[in-house]
């Protein structure tokens, strides 16, 4: 028994090695080219992409786990039936339940391992993503001033220097123009300039010394001095839009989550729909890594409902089946955040279905028994067939 459960559990992690990389590589692939925009217009390197992507991993693991651990199974055990392993094992006195061991302990360990992402990992890859981008929009993107050149890549402000110290963050003879405001032009020039960073708050801000403000108005110009003068530049423009700053739920830990539930005055916002996206996130969290272990059980029993079924086909089955899982929690997800459910009952809703089949059809494939549904499905088959005769 324990050579068949270790030979059980490595064909399940083959499978489940090449099944998770394979789709987090499609998923990758996907939502690089939805960012293509944002980092062709950025002269942000293939490394620096990567190494973006490596920080986003962890929200895609939460998501591609429970799948990944129900395909490793699925197919599996349909490769044992189709090849009359199964059979040949229970000719032996080998029950289906003397052979979960292994299915079990290998879906403990991908649900262990989802809960540590969903706890600590997810909110430490939105982080150091977030950090990273800054960094690279700072460092790497068209905003990094040159020497003799000008700047325009934000809206209405013009940016020169003529001599750049970028590991310093010193500018000799600078000058911003800000046309933001209709009517008006606003120069500032100072004989030095210093750049100074705010990863917090994705800011860059320019602090000139010593210098002018000329400012026109209609035909009017107005000349000011200064000791000190600061423009403030927010990154996020220079990327599309993207927001530093803004706190999400699903960007939190688990922990952050569960104080805000106790206590929401500790939250960034107040609303009743930020709370109800803090309450769905948290069960969210609670149910996507045990989906791992009742999917990995619920492929058990389909996978001898449909023995001798190609492993090709399967495979779209399996992918089916995952897909009316995902859309019932997908549904729950959208109408706990609206309030037309408690996210409680959205997000259990699907595990608890997929528990009691996952339950009555390993009691059923034991005993070499179909599920009912099956029998009434091939009785309609076989009706549909006659008619047409």
């Amino acid at each position: 028994m324990k050579l068949l459960h270790r030979q059980i559990f490595l064909e399940l992690c083959k499978l489940f090695g090449l099944t998770v990389s394979c789709l987090l590589g499609l998923i990758l692939i996907g939502r690089m080219l939805q960012l293509r925009t944002l980092f062709l217009s950025q002269n942000i390197g293939f490394f620096n992409i990567l190494q973006l992507f490596f920080f986003l991993t962890p929200f895609f693991l939460l998501l591609v786990m429970p799948i990944s651990t129900m395909l490793s199974v699925f197919l599996t055990f349909l490769r044992m039936s189709t090849d009359n392993e199964l059979t040949a094992l229970k000719a032996n006195g080998v029950s289906l339940y003397k052979m979960l061991p292994a299915p079990v302990a290998f879906c403990a360990l991908c649900t262990l391992f989802t809960f540590f992402i969903s706890f600590w990992g997810l909110a430490w890859g939105m982080d150091m993503f977030k950090v990273k981008l800054y960094e690279f929009a700072r460092t790497h993107s068209k905003f990094s001033l040159q020497p003799g050149v000008f700047n325009k890549e934000f809206p209405g402000l013009t940016f020169y220097a003529h001599q750049v110290d970028n590991e310093k963050g010193i500018l000799k003879f600078a000058f911003v123009r800000d046309q933001s405001t209709q009517g008006a032009s606003v120069v500032v020039v100072a004989p030095e300039a210093r750049i100074i960073s705010s990863p917090k708050t994705a800011e860059v801000k320019i602090v000139f010394n010593r210098g002018k403000i000329f400012r026109q108005d209609g035909d009017e110009l107005n000349v000011l001095k200064f000791n000190t003068y600061s423009v403030r530049l927010d990154l996020g423009e220079l990327l599309g839009g993207f927001n530093f700053t803004e706190q999400k739920a699903k960007d939190m830990t688990f922990s952050r989550l569960s104080e805000i539930r106790r206590d929401p005055s500790k939250g960034p916002s107040q609303t009743p729909r930020f709370q109800r996206k803090v309450d769905t996130e948290y069960f969210k969290r609670l149910t996507l890594p045990l989906g791992c272990l009742i999917l990995g059980m619920f492929a058990i029993p389909i996978a001898y409902v449909f023995r001798g079924l190609k492993q090709q086909y399967g495979l779209v089955l399996s992918m089916g089946l995952f897909l009316v899982y995902y859309s019932m929690f997908s549904i729950g997800v959208s109408m706990g955040e609206a309030g037309s459910i408690p996210p409680l009952y959205g997000m259990w809703a699907p595990n608890i279905l997929y528990i009691f089949v996952a339950v009555v059809g390993i009691k059923f494939a034991n005993e070499e028994r179909t599920l009912p549904i099956v029998d009434w499905i091939a009785h309609l088959r076989g009706r549909l067939r006659r008619a047409e005769a």
